[in-house]
């Protein structure tokens, strides 16, 4: 009885958590679905082993992650990403009274290598470019490729743009990013251009229930972030690009192409919206290779003179 208990209020607390995330910190549905799928296991987990929620220990922290590493086999990065869930849920719970303390804030994940990001050369995002045709929905899909590489914004951030956001004289967006917090991006001519043409064609015929967003979907609802991976996946097939995309990897083509170039890393962290210099530093590993070929072209005792 008392395990069934438990197990209901587990239910409760979770799904004040993910308001909390959804209300208050403005997380995606995206994020806030795998944060509840971590979590979820881990309740299943500790009810399995007839663990109180309340009564969490270190040592039951040690018997997950060796149930996640021997029996589920999950990578290293996977166990780190659902301790840091279980990190913000205890967190939660610790403010609000309910656990006395964050057990998991004890808790290191395992060591894990550091994957650089994927990025696409300029000439792959041009052959991307050139798939969509003139349709209302041809013209949406280059004005997306267009704003996602002329902005580097995250897809959530992308589909919540509203026509009101956008300044067409200073050709600046207003983006509202990670933790409800705001900042203005830019964008170039070639944007401007699949912009223009949208927003005098393609547009007026798909908004059929006259909603101030800019991307919408072809029944006239405004495009999820799921709705923008499937159209990546269409046009990504349409080229000889051999490469599992995803959204992100515009985003990091933006920031790698801007280093590339001779951008400093903090004009790049301010255009992401990343709140520290720390989570924009892995492109600098990206740009290794165009540091060796500026330096070798350049440096006046780099070659031997034949």
């Amino acid at each position: 009885m008392e395990k069934n208990m438990e197990r209901g209020n587990n239910v409760k607390e979770l799904n004040d958590y993910l308001d909390y995330l959804k209300y208050q910190k403005n997380y995606s549905d995206y994020t806030i679905l795998s944060y509840e799928n971590d979590i979820k296991e881990y309740l299943d987990f500790i009810s399995s082993e007839g663990i109180l929620f309340k009564e969490i220990e270190y040592s039951d922290i040690r018997f997950y992650l060796m149930y996640l590493k021997e029996k589920r086999k999950d990578n290293n990065s996977s166990i780190d990403r659902k301790l840091s869930s279980l990190r913000g849920f205890y967190k939660y719970m610790a403010n609000e009274g309910i656990v006395k303390n964050n057990v998991f804030s004890l808790v290191s994940g395992p060591k894990k290598s550091k994957k650089l990001p994927r990025y696409f050369e300029y000439n792959e995002l041009e052959e991307m470019f050139k798939v969509p045709d003139e349709s209302p929905l041809g013209q949406r899909d280059l004005l997306l490729l267009e704003m996602l590489y002329a902005t580097g914004c995250r897809v959530g951030e992308l589909v919540s743009i509203k026509v009101s956001d956008i300044d067409l004289a200073r050709k600046q967006i207003l983006i509202l990013g990670k933790g409800n917090k705001e900042r203005y991006v830019s964008y170039g001519e070639y944007c401007e251009d699949a912009l223009k043409k949208y927003l005098s064609d393609g547009y007026p015929t798909l908004n059929k229930d006259n909603l101030d967003y800019l991307f919408l979907n072809n029944k006239g609802g405004q495009l999820t972030e799921r709705g923008v991976r499937y159209l990546l996946d269409h046009i990504i097939k349409q080229t000889g690009i051999n490469k599992n995309i995803s959204p992100h990897m515009i985003r990091h083509s933006f920031a790698t192409h801007l280093l590339n170039e001779g951008c400093d890393l903090l004009t790049v962290q301010k255009l992401l919206g990343h709140e520290s210099i720390k989570a924009t530093q892995i492109y600098t590993h990206v740009t290794t290779d165009r540091l060796k070929e500026v330096y070798f072209h350049s440096f006046p005792r780099a070659k031997k003179d034949d």
